[in-house]
């Protein structure tokens, strides 16, 4: 498809042409009335030549206003794509005082509005989330204080509603610090990611690990969440075994997680990495619904991505890559 300037341009050149065309039938026609007919010839040819010569140089002189004019449309094109791939920051320089300036103005207005709207939002998320840490201590002192007059399975109900409820703020809170942090990870280490998996898979019984070692440069802690998330999920929501495997190439580490059960139906691949996504089938197991919305923000932060993807036996696997020199 031709650039826009370059439309501009031909409908400038094809209006330019039809006007030296219109122009030159317009001269036959009344010119033979004006002019001697043994003198017709001449001043026809130079009629023409001066159409000819006015025409080219609107031409000329159009090209850099009508650049000018779409340079600064594809700089507003430019910036809508930063702020719609998540640059909130993203602003456009407001030049001249015709339509094209005044969109640049009302495109920054509505960006800066996006991004109060959107730190308000986060430091709200954040801020609720940290308060929630001190009546939780205050409730589970009090189940402490009161455990041995509480019916035991009372007591075990309350306890698993507060462990998950800390779980909870624990991931609100870590997904609100990395959505506020763009740059480049600072606790950047070596790791093993084959022993960190090794851990983590220590932790489940039914957790079965494969693979060789391979270093690269990371968050320990965030790689260790991302593991743990994958693991978790596929406890509650799989069925055992839970198969850990570990890869890697010249290029790029891959940590791919299935469970016994089917997995994840095809139409809902995307949808699982939502936040508090609920299946379309109903389908109760705890969680926070936040554990792989997780995984993937970790993989983006450290240059990767986490997908579903389809096995040859008709289950679903969790697929993270990680660039073997992410940081």
């Amino acid at each position: 498809m031709l650039r826009l300037y370059l439309r501009f341009y031909l409908a400038l050149v094809a209006s330019l042409g039809l006007f030296v065309i219109s122009m030159a039938s317009l001269w036959h026609v009344v010119g033979r009335r004006m002019v001697p007919a043994d003198h017709f010839g001449s001043v026809a040819g130079r009629f023409h030549i001066v159409l000819v010569l006015v025409a080219m140089g609107i031409g000329l002189a159009a090209y850099p206003l009508v650049r000018q004019i779409t340079k600064r449309l594809e700089r507003l094109q430019r910036g809508v794509e930063s702020l719609g791939a998540g640059d909130l920051s993203a602003r456009v320089p407001v030049e001249g005082k015709d339509e094209v300036a005044r969109l640049a103005s009302s495109f920054n207005r509505a960006a800066g509005r996006i991004e109060q709207l959107v730190k308000a939002d986060k430091a709200l998320l954040a801020n609720a989330s940290h308060e929630l840490r001190t009546p939780l201590a205050r409730i589970r002192l009090a189940v402490e204080l009161v455990k041995d007059s509480v019916d035991p399975k009372r007591r075990e109900g309350l306890e698993q509603d507060i462990a998950e409820l800390d779980w909870l703020v624990d991931e609100i809170l870590l997904a609100s610090r990395l959505d506020a942090v763009t740059e480049a990870i600072e606790e950047s280490q070596d790791v093993d990611l084959l022993a960190l998996a090794a851990e983590e898979s220590s932790r489940y019984d039914a957790a079965q690990l494969e693979g060789a070692p391979c270093v690269i440069r990371g968050d320990a802690r965030l790689l260790r969440r991302l593991l743990r998330n994958l693991l978790e999920n596929a406890t509650r929501h799989g069925v055992a075994p839970t198969h850990v495997r570990i890869t890697h190439d010249t290029s790029n580490a891959t940590i791919t997680v299935w469970d016994g059960g089917p997995g994840v139906p095809v139409a809902e691949f995307e949808n699982v990495f939502r936040p508090f996504y609920s299946p379309q089938d109903g389908r109760a197991h705890g969680g926070t619904g936040l554990g792989l919305s997780l995984v993937r923000q970790i993989a983006r932060r450290h240059g990767g991505e986490a997908r579903c993807a389809s096995m040859s036996e008709g289950r679903s696997c969790f697929v993270v890559t990680l660039p073997a020199g992410c940081c």
